[in-house]
């Protein structure tokens, strides 16, 4: 008889310290503003939402990949902790360097020599190419391209126009094709 008072007097104490302590949590969050807004909690969820690593390393690689053909420096972002922005930081790096690829600075000027020059997939020995590229060329201006890619014939227009556009800014400009560029009025 006296254990069953001693249990009961044990059980209703600890119902009234969980029912103070409910009541007192509570006050606090609604009066001190403790408690978490619904914009709050959406924002953390969305920042610290997990994305896939191979989706983040496909936009890295991509951006890194247009970056080295235009000869532009690697971006430097954090690929880890994977979350929602870095993922979007690097697919609008990635963006930013497609967009930068597909227009090389003298997009017009390379089109008008290849018109005097030859078809983008001429595999004609000693030159390759719409911008008929030789080996020298080729090994001098494109030698990462070159091993991975094989001669110019391989290459897709826009590289074919890249590595004429490091020539150019090397300082050769628009000399390495003479007779096309003086067709075209650029030298």
């Amino acid at each position: 008889m006296l254990a069953n008072k001693r249990w009961l007097l044990l059980l209703m104490g600890a119902l009234a310290l969980s029912v103070g302590a409910a009541r007192g949590a509570a006050s606090l969050g609604a009066s001190k503003g403790l408690a978490p807004s619904a914009e709050t909690t959406h924002a953390a969820t969305q920042k610290l939402r997990r994305v896939s690593p191979r989706l983040i390393r496909r936009y890295r690689n991509n951006a890194w990949r247009w970056q080295a053909l235009m000869g532009k420096p690697r971006a430097r972002h954090a690929v880890w902790p994977n979350t929602a922005h870095t993922m979007r930081t690097w697919r609008r790096t990635a963006r930013r360097a497609y967009i930068a690829y597909v227009h090389p600075p003298h997009k017009s000027a390379w089109l008008c020599i290849h018109r005097f020059e030859g078809s983008w997939r001429d595999s004609g020995d000693p030159y390759w190419g719409g911008l008929q590229m030789d080996r020298s060329f080729m090994s001098g201006y494109a030698p990462h391209h070159l091993l991975r890619r094989g001669w110019a014939d391989r290459w897709s227009p826009l590289e074919q126009m890249w590595v004429a556009e490091r020539a150019y800014r090397s300082g050769r400009g628009f000399y390495a094709w003479p007779n096309a560029a003086r067709t075209c009025g650029l030298i």
